[in-house]
């Protein structure tokens, strides 16, 4: 209030001697009254005014406070992902670096398992070649004996039969 009643002195002498003598003109009386009207809103207003702006200002920190907060939680959540993102990065790498091992290994098994059967299908091959070898071998002789004892050509004795036998079961 001590501010505006300092200017009003301060102007009045400018105002008084800037108007002109030949005209007249109510120009001092609407200053006069203009100042003391703003006088007036001033002290009604200003308490008002003043509140609201304050009010303002803090609604205007307060919502530029929660913006920040907003902003820093994104950029934690941000960090978080790209975290999330490098660690699924070096559980991939992990995974397929396992998988491949585990490949080479099951290759390794698979061959082993393969090399044993064909030796184990080899061995049993010779082992029934053989059987049928002896089978073969066996009709043969039966053939053979058949035909000379129905062909009655071979005359053997008793002796001679027991002597065969013994020599084949011994």
């Amino acid at each position: 209030m001590k501010k505006l009643l300092l200017s009003l002195l301060a102007l009045t002498p400018a105002i008084l001697f800037a108007s002109s003598e030949g005209a007249e003109t109510d120009i001092v009386q609407r200053t006069v009254n203009f100042i003391i009207f703003a006088g007036i809103l001033w002290y009604l207003l200003a308490d008002k005014i003043k509140a609201f702006f304050a009010e303002r200002s803090l609604s205007i920190q307060a919502e530029l406070d929660k913006v920040q907060d907003t902003l820093k939680a994104s950029k934690n959540k941000i960090d978080s992902a790209a975290k999330q993102l490098e660690d699924a990065k070096v559980l991939a790498a992990e995974i397929v670096e396992n998988a491949k091992a585990d490949i080479d290994s099951i290759k390794q098994k698979v061959a082993v398992a393969v090399d044993a059967e064909i030796a184990h299908l080899e061995k049993n091959f010779d082992e029934k070649v053989k059987i049928e070898t002896r089978k073969a071998k066996k009709e043969v002789v039966v053939e053979v004996l058949e035909e000379l004892f129905n062909s009655g050509d071979v005359e053997l004795t008793q002796d001679e039969l027991s002597n065969i036998v013994l020599k084949k079961v011994a």
